[in-house]
C-alpha cells in the first residue's frame, strides 16, 4: 500500500513537473527554474551531510565554479554543450583538490573552512580580470546543441528538471549500492567504519566531489539561463540556504532535498514580496531571510528533528492503519 502511494505520488510529481513550464508565465518560471537548481545542489548537500556526516558551508563556491567555467568556455568560443559538461567536471576537480586537506577537519572546523573557501573564491572572482571582476561576465550565449538553441524560459525549465532527475537517479544508485551502505556506517561512526575496513578518507573525498559535481551542473545551467554571472550571484547566504533546505526536508533523503528546496524557495519568494512593499527598509530582504531561516530551523529541530519527509513517512502508515 505504501509503495503504491509512493509510486502514485512520484508519477503525479513527474506529470506536474512536465506540465508547469507550459502554463507558467516568465516570472513564475524564473522561480520554478531557481527552485530546481536549488534542489539539485541540495541533493548533494543531503548526501554529504546525511550519509558522509560532513558539514559544508561552501556549496555555493562549487555552484559558482560551475557557472564561471561554463561562461568562460562559451565566451571563448567553445560549444555551449562542452561548457555545460565541463561545469560539473571543474567543480568535481576543485572539490578533489580542496577536499584533500580540508576533509582532515571535522565538525564546525570543516564548516568554517568551507565557508572560508567560498569567501576566498568570491574575493578572487571580484578582483581577477578574466572573471570580469565585480562586474562579472555578461553576454553569455544561449545554450545550443547543433541547430537547436534554447530560447525561452520553458526550455531552461525542462533542462533544469532533467538535470535534477539525473542527479536524483545517480544519488539513488549510490545510496542503494555497497558504497552507500559503507557511507551510512561512516556517518554513524568514522572509527567503527575504519575498523571495519572502510577507507574513510577516500569515501569522504568522493562524496564531497560528487556533491560538488551536482552543484557545478546547476551552476552551468544557471549561467546559460541568466546570461550573466558575477560574485554577487553567489553570496554566502546561498550556501546557508542549501543547508537549511536539506535539514528542513530531511538529511539523507533524496525527496527530502526536493521538498526542502521547494518549501524554502517559495518562502523566500514570499519574503521578497513582503520586503518590496512600500515603506520597507532596503535591508529588509536580508534581515527577513536570516530571521526566518533561524525560526524555521528551530521549529524543525524541535518538532521534526529528522525533517519533513521522514516525519510524513512515519506518520502516514499510522494514519492509514487507524483508518482501517
Amino acid at each position: 500500500m505504501i509503495r503504491r502511494l509512493g509510486l502514485t505520488a512520484g508519477l503525479l510529481v513527474a506529470a506536474i513537473t512536465l506540465v508547469l513550464p507550459a502554463v507558467l508565465d516568465d516570472s513564475a518560471l524564473a522561480v520554478y527554474i531557481l527552485l530546481g537548481l536549488a534542489a539539485m545542489v541540495t541533493v548533494g548537500v543531503s548526501l554529504l551531510m546525511g550519509y558522509a556526516g560532513q558539514v559544508s558551508l561552501g556549496q555555493g563556491a562549487f555552484y559558482a565554479i560551475g557557472a564561471y567555467t561554463a561562461a568562460l568556455l562559451t565566451l571563448a568560443g567553445v560549444p555551449p554543450l562542452v561548457g555545460l559538461l565541463a561545469a560539473p567536471a571543474a567543480a568535481a576537480l576543485s572539490a578533489l583538490i580542496i577536499g584533500t586537506p580540508l576533509l582532515r577537519l571535522r565538525g564546525h572546523h570543516l564548516a568554517f573552512a568551507t565557508l572560508a573557501m567560498q569567501l576566498i573564491l568570491l574575493s578572487l572572482a571580484g578582483q581577477l580580470e578574466f572573471t570580469g571582476g565585480d562586474i562579472g561576465l555578461q553576454g553569455i550565449p544561449q545554450f545550443s546543441v547543433g541547430g537547436f538553441e534554447a530560447i525561452g524560459a520553458s526550455v531552461y525549465a525542462y533542462m533544469t528538471w532533467a538535470g535534477l532527475a539525473l542527479v536524483m537517479l545517480i544519488t539513488h544508485n549510490v545510496i542503494t549500492s555497497r558504497p552507500g551502505r559503507a557511507l551510512r556506517a561512516l556517518a554513524t561512526s568514522e572509527t567503527a567504519a575504519a575498523s571495519s575496513g572502510i577507507p574513510v578518507g577516500r569515501y569522504k573525498l568522493v562524496v564531497f566531489a560528487l556533491s560538488a559535481t551536482f552543484a557545478g551542473l546547476a551552476g552551468g545551467i544557471y549561467c546559460f539561463y541568466t546570461g550573466y554571472v558575477a560574485p554577487s550571484s553567489f553570496p554566502v547566504l546561498i550556501s546557508i540556504q542549501y543547508i537549511v533546505m536539506a535539514v528542513v526536508g530531511g538529511l539523507g533523503t533524496i525527496w527530502g532535498a526536493v521538498v526542502g528546496a521547494t518549501a524554502i524557495t517559495l518562502l523566500v519568494q514570499g519574503l521578497d514580496l513582503l520586503a518590496a512593499l512600500p515603506g520597507m527598509p532596503t535591508y529588509a530582504p536580508s534581515v527577513l531571510s536570516y530571521a526566518v531561516y533561524a525560526l524555521v530551523l528551530i521549529v524543525v529541530v524541535l518538532f521534526m528533528p529528522h525533517g519533513l519527509v521522514p516525519a510524513i513517512s512515519r506518520r502516514l502508515p499510522r494514519a492509514l492503519t487507524r483508518r482501517r
